[in-house]
């Protein structure tokens, strides 16, 4: 038989032994968007109402490509872990899995989606 205290039981990952990574996860993406997504919504303020020669143009600069980038990808991970957390707390059963599935395989759409019309724009 193992003693363990009430401290060495809290000390980890927490009762699903993943708590706190998905708690850093989520904290460190919501920290890198709040960066990230102003200064993408300056730059593609800009460049709204262009021509699609200026669109193309300013989203072909190695800077506005990395960053649409990142942020079409933590972003939708984020959205992945957040909507599986929050469908893990209020569905059940093989209602919970379908939209684990749909939520995950959205947010890979997207994301693909995104990067590959940044991939055109910017070759």
């Amino acid at each position: 038989m193992r003693y363990l205290t009430d401290r060495k039981r809290a000390v980890g990952n927490g009762s699903a032994r993943s708590g706190t990574e998905h708690h850093w996860y989520m904290t460190v993406s919501a920290v890198a968007l709040a960066f990230m997504v102003p200064t993408w919504i300056y730059i593609f303020g800009a460049a709204l109402g262009g021509t699609r020669e200026e669109v193309v143009a300013t989203f072909g600069q190695p800077f506005v490509a990395i960053l649409t980038g990142l942020v079409l990808f933590v972003g939708m991970q984020h959205f992945a872990k957040g909507a599986t957390m929050m469908i893990e707390d209020y569905a059940k059963g093989s209602m919970r899995k379908g939209l684990v599935i749909l939520a995950i395989s959205l947010s890979y759409a997207i994301t693909a989606a995104g990067i590959f019309a940044l991939v055109r724009m910017a070759l």
